[in-house]
């Protein structure tokens, strides 16, 4: 990139991060999580439709992407790299960032069903844990089980061969609408679902889409899924509270 070209690039995304209305929605985007236009645009006070043309903006820098989830449309920042310039601009502007807090009730949000695979604050974090250990890895919009993934999984009774052979998507990112990250769906998705709950990891609650997880599942989910190395023993908390 010659220098002539990198300052005209620098200066357009410059210009898109520089309006304060598009500055904020940026960093409610921080955290790593998606919002929707409307939550974007109360955020930052303005209406519906000028929204609109700070979102086009923001999109066309390369600077966030939509994420589709059925009948909704989220905004999240575009790649890690986004995050990590907005981090370093607010370093320098002497900010900090507004936390995210969640307004879903405390059981759903823990861990509940989504169809038939499971979602919630446990669900994001075994997708995570997954990719962290490697047992998941990007195949275009879907995930790949890899060998040591597929020999995990199968240690805890999940049928990868079964879910293979389902006329659907075999393994894919779920936007979790509470937690407003990533969560594993599919056909294995579910097949993790049938397989912790046949271990008594987890139970269905009979009267709502609600999960609760057993004393069983609070001491093996942190030893089975937890990040190697990475993971603090904390970060599994709210199993061990579902079981309480």
């Amino acid at each position: 990139m010659d220098s002539e070209f990198a300052d005209i690039s620098l200066s357009a995304v410059a210009g898109a991060i520089a309006d304060p209305a598009r500055a904020r929605m940026l960093c409610l985007l921080l955290d790593g999580r998606a919002r929707t236009a409307t939550e974007l645009a109360a955020a930052a006070d303005i209406g519906a439709s000028t929204a609109s043309s700070h979102f086009q903006r923001l999109r066309e820098q390369g600077l966030v992407e939509l994420a589709v989830q059925g009948k909704h449309r989220y905004y999240r920042l575009a790649n890690s790299e986004v995050g990590q310039a907005l981090e370093a601009l607010l370093v320098v502007a002497g900010a900090e960032r507004v936390p995210f807090k969640p307004n879903t009730p405390s059981a759903l949000r823990e861990a509940r069903t989504c169809y038939d695979h499971m979602a919630g604050t446990l669900a994001v974090r075994i997708h995570d844990a997954m990719l962290a250990r490697q047992w998941l890895t990007a195949d275009g919009r879907d995930y790949a089980l890899t060998p040591l993934g597929e020999a995990s999984l199968a240690q805890v009774g999940v049928d990868v061969g079964q879910a293979r052979q389902r006329r659907r998507r075999f393994a894919c990112a779920c936007l979790d609408w509470s937690e407003r990250r990533s969560h594993l769906g599919g056909a294995l998705g579910a097949a993790l679902l049938a397989a912790l709950v046949q271990r008594d990891w987890i139970t269905k609650d009979l009267d709502s889409r609600a999960l609760t997880v057993t004393r069983k599942g609070a001491q093996q989910f942190p030893a089975f899924f937890g990040k190697p190395e990475a993971q603090p023993a904390d970060g599994w908390q709210g199993a061990a509270h579902a079981a309480a």
